[in-house]
């Protein structure tokens, strides 16, 4: 799981919320980590792996969206794989880890795997949220036609620029003047918070409102391609629509139970003694929901490959196939410099104002087709409605 109380308990002197949920049951939580990250690893990669009978999963070159997307994942498996290893250590070598809680100590080998340790996880999962937000972004940039595949170096010095700022300047903060002076005060924790839920925050609060403009822009997009809404392009845009809510559902299940931990943990730091009575149903919610943090956080990795891809089968073709990828061209960037070739030669004897029109409607399937990446049935929808499919 990914929250702030990881790096916290790493502090000799940490708050008793802290320590209310970190030592609850340890041997079942970290089982349970494992298991949950394990299953999230392996259910993923099989998602991603090409099938037997299927076209190739699209490479990473065909369109910004494709790599953002890809990029979730490889963050998820990362993210994961941290989870899998500091839960295996705690349940391997519970000496070792006991040995944070000692504030006089020489060996500072649990400390320093400790530390390190909370941080990778909390790099690789911020790091998914920026690239989530990315993926938004991108979205409504494609739709309008200002997007490309040179803005991936935009998003890769953005994502990874703000996650390391980010979690640097929220570690620093917490450790300061040193590991075991930490947590005296809030003013070293709450900067630690802010900073590692800002992004998870921002793609609450601001992808919903840039997936509801995508979109509208395209389904003004999809009436402006021939002047009419078929019941094909209203299907289209019903399906990219439905694919932004599986996003965003996804994110909120995954996620909205660390948002309710970490306002309960605060109230119980807040009280003088977090183990009076009335305080009991507060304490047993913050327990409950840190056991469901530890199933859901990871489980996000495999949750998200089913929303951009769905359930891609059992059958894995391992074989390496050399050939083209047979709608690739389709996912082109959207820039003017990039759009793709048209495919044929029977446009010679158009006009001028044809080979504008057809143009247009070019980008315009391209825009519509990388939104829609994965979904077989709307890109062969899209290229049956297509004037270029039609000319054939």
């Amino acid at each position: 799981m990914a929250s702030p109380r990881l790096e916290t308990y790493c502090c000799p002197n940490r708050d008793a919320a802290t320590q209310l949920v970190m030592t609850f049951q340890p041997e079942v939580f970290c089982g349970v980590c494992i298991g949950s990250a394990s299953v999230s690893l392996l259910l993923t990669i099989l998602q991603l792996l090409p099938k037997k009978g299927q076209s190739l999963r699209k490479m990473p070159k065909a369109s910004s969206s494709s790599t953002i997307l890809l990029l979730i994942s490889v963050c998820d498996i990362l993210g994961g794989l941290g989870m899998i290893f500091r839960s295996s250590v705690w349940l391997g070598f519970p000496g070792f880890i006991a040995n944070i809680s000692v504030v006089n100590r020489t060996d500072v080998w649990p400390s320093a795997f400790c530390v390190g340790s909370a941080m990778w996880i909390q790099l690789l999962y911020s790091a998914g949220f920026w690239w989530l937000f990315c993926y938004a972004v991108d979205s409504y940039l494609v739709v309008r036609r200002s997007a490309g595949l040179s803005t991936i170096v935009l998003y890769h010095m953005m994502t990874w620029g703000l996650a390391v700022m980010l979690c640097v300047e929220g570690i620093a903060l917490l450790y300061y003047p040193s590991l075991s002076s930490c947590e005296n005060g809030l003013e070293h924790a709450i900067p630690h918070y802010i900073t590692t839920y800002a992004p998870l925050l921002l793609v609450l609060v601001v992808n919903p409102i840039l997936f509801r403009r995508t979109v509208s822009a395209v389904a003004s997009l999809l009436k402006g391609r021939q002047g009419i809404y078929t019941e094909n392009e209203r299907r289209l845009g019903t399906e990219i629509q439905i694919r932004f809510f599986k996003i965003m559902l996804v994110f909120v299940i995954c996620w909205s139970s660390n948002i309710i931990n970490e306002s309960l943990l605060f109230y119980l730091e807040m009280q003088p003694d977090i183990n009076e009575m009335p305080l009991k149903n507060i304490r047993s919610a913050a327990l409950i929901t840190w056991i469901i943090m530890v199933v859901l956080n990871p489980m996000q990795g495999f949750l998200f490959t089913l929303a951009f891809y769905g359930w891609t089968g059992w059958r894995v073709d391992l074989k390496w196939r050399k050939s083209e990828i047979p709608w690739e061209s389709m996912s082109s960037s959207t820039g003017g410099e990039n759009a793709y070739p048209s495919p044929v030669n029977y446009q010679s004897n158009i006009n001028d104002s044809n080979k504008v029109s057809t143009t247009d409607s070019q980008q315009t399937d391209e825009a519509i087709s990388m939104l829609s990446e994965g979904n077989t049935s709307s890109e062969a929808r899209l290229t049956r409605s297509s004037p270029i499919y039609q000319g054939w």
